[in-house]
């Protein structure tokens, strides 16, 4: 299933040298499938960053080319629409775009829920992004953005927050620095010293 050397290709050719030239149909090299589902810009974006030279193929395997600036992103994971995960701790992933339904524990850099995408967990997160649905405890810190679809609920903690009109947030909603001055209150509470109580029977 996943041995299609017109798809994935091993020396870093280009799609040039395996026989697809721009224009023509994928079709008669992917066994009657065609690319008409993918955007043109998907395609030439991975055109774009093959390796054009394959004349030295050992150089070419050992390092991975030069991502665009505007592409370098980390490493990322998406959620496709019909993926379920579920139980999962999500390590060293600086980009997760959730388009089905995960629930899990995640410390990261970006969240992306796409609209029909579902999140359910616990979250710590520069930035967080929500078309979608998200029901745990969030805390972004940096920025929280909730578009006109998105729907948060659950603890949630920011640093600076946007909501579109339509967006909605529910549950124990605070600012990070409200919560950490409402923390350093409750613990000074909690550093009074407790007495035993004596009972006397009668």
């Amino acid at each position: 299933m996943f041995n299609k050397p017109t798809l994935f290709p091993k020396n870093g050719e280009t799609p040039a040298d395996r026989g697809l030239r721009p224009g023509q149909s994928a079709s008669s090299l992917t066994g009657g499938a065609t690319l008409s589902s993918v955007p043109a810009s998907t395609v030439s974006t991975v055109r774009d960053t093959a390796p054009s030279d394959t004349a030295d193929s050992s150089a070419s395997t050992s390092t991975p080319p030069a991502a665009d600036p505007a592409q370098a992103t980390g490493s990322s994971l998406i959620v496709g629409p019909d993926v379920k995960l579920k139980g999962a701790e999500i390590l060293d992933c600086d980009t997760l775009v959730v388009e089905g339904r995960v629930e899990a524990t995640m410390d990261s850099r970006v969240i992306r829920i796409a609209q029909n995408g579902s999140y359910s967990g616990t979250v710590g997160i520069d930035v967080a992004e929500i078309h979608g649905v998200f029901d745990g405890e969030l805390t972004s810190r940096k920025q929280l953005i909730i578009h006109a679809t998105g729907r948060v609920s659950g603890k949630i903690r920011y640093g600076k927050i946007l909501i579109e009109e339509g967006g909605e947030i529910s549950g124990d909603v605070k600012s990070l620095a409200a919560a950490s001055k409402e923390g350093s209150r409750t613990g000074d509470k909690f550093t009074v010293e407790a007495k035993p109580l004596a009972a006397v029977a009668g």
